[in-house]
């Protein structure tokens, strides 16, 4: 998206046609919401940028879990754990590379942002607190890392359109996958440090580019997963959140109710997200009085919300779920 994506953006905005896509680039989504979203407007068409894997499930997944509380939802964090079949998990070299690119132009995205000039969106409630890079997870029994990607940044823009425009209680949210036991956290760090060492070079680029299956350990390729791989991957997002149950004062005290949501489906890339993706445009045709009233270009929960993309989702195999009802 960052080198082929805005001339079908700006194609659409010029001719009057909504658009979609599954991008998982923060750069990209947040520099055609400053290029676009005043023209977008203007023309009463929609923008709506990560309605893949990355990131309208994560963006979904705290709204569904906020709606699910009898109280107010302050914080959230989830928790990817995808399992495979015996040959792994197959990546096209597309997704990599978007990792690349972004991960090395990490310096103007901090530009842009100071462009844009968000407006900053308090913290209700207790803080969220501050995880270590490498941690155990008692609830999956596994260690667990970020997830790098665009789900963090692209529900904080949801949250803070919701906060902004329809005067909602912001949530916090962090975002975490599950990568196993001690050998498989030794094996990720190195990965991990190669990469985001040679990610700062230009020749270090090119090296991770050309070369994707032997720094990803097998993982990408230039063909993409196999069938076999796809029938035998799938992920679970799982969600806890907690809050304050009703007639609590979020402003007062620790948070008293908490709840856990999940969201799972099939092998993420290649299966949930054309799914996704799929559920998301009919979302944007068939459920349009429920859109914002405005078109501009907006993060998928921020256009959603008010939808039945939830329903369309778990109608077709991306299955959203309350794990454990809210305890006090």
């Amino acid at each position: 998206y960052r080198f082929f994506g805005e001339p079908v953006i700006k194609a659409c905005v010029e001719n009057g046609a909504s658009y979609i896509d599954i991008s998982g680039e923060p750069q990209f989504l947040e520099e055609m919401y400053l290029k676009y979203n005043t023209k977008a407007e203007e023309k009463g068409v929609y923008v709506i940028g990560s309605c893949g894997f990355d990131s309208v499930l994560a963006d979904m997944g705290v709204l569904y879990t906020r709606d699910k509380l009898k109280g107010t939802l302050t914080a959230v964090e989830s928790f990817l754990t995808v399992k495979s079949g015996p040959k792994g998990v197959g990546v096209h070299d597309g997704t990599w590379n978007s990792a690349v690119y972004g991960l090395a132009d990490q310096e103007n995205l901090k530009k842009l942002r100071k462009k844009i000039g968000y407006a900053p969106v308090p913290i209700v409630g207790a803080k969220l607190r501050r995880r270590p890079f490498v941690f155990y997870n008692q609830e999956s029994k596994q260690y667990c890392i970020p997830l790098m990607g665009s789900d963090v940044s692209v529900v904080k823009r949801s949250q803070r359109y919701l906060y902004t425009e329809l005067k909602q209680t912001p949530v916090q949210y962090s975002a975490y996958v599950n990568i196993g036991g001690l050998g498989s956290v030794i094996k990720t760090l190195i990965a991990a440090m190669i990469f985001f060492l040679l990610v700062k070079f230009s020749f270090g680029r090119k090296l991770l580019i050309k070369y994707p299956t032997f720094f990803s350990c097998g993982h990408i390729t230039k063909q993409g997963p196999t069938q076999k791989q796809m029938d035998e991957t799938s992920f679970t997002m799982t969600f806890f959140g907690e809050g304050y149950s009703e007639g609590q004062d979020p402003q007062n005290g620790k948070p008293n109710v908490k709840i856990c949501t999940e969201v799972k489906g099939p092998e993420p890339g290649y299966i949930a997200t054309p799914i996704a993706m799929v559920q998301s445009a009919v979302a944007l045709l068939e459920d349009a009085a429920c859109l914002p009233k405005l078109g501009g270009v907006y993060p998928p929960g921020a256009a959603f919300s008010k939808t039945k993309l939830v329903d369309r989702l778990t109608n077709h195999g991306v299955e959203f779920s309350v794990i454990s009802k809210p305890e006090v």
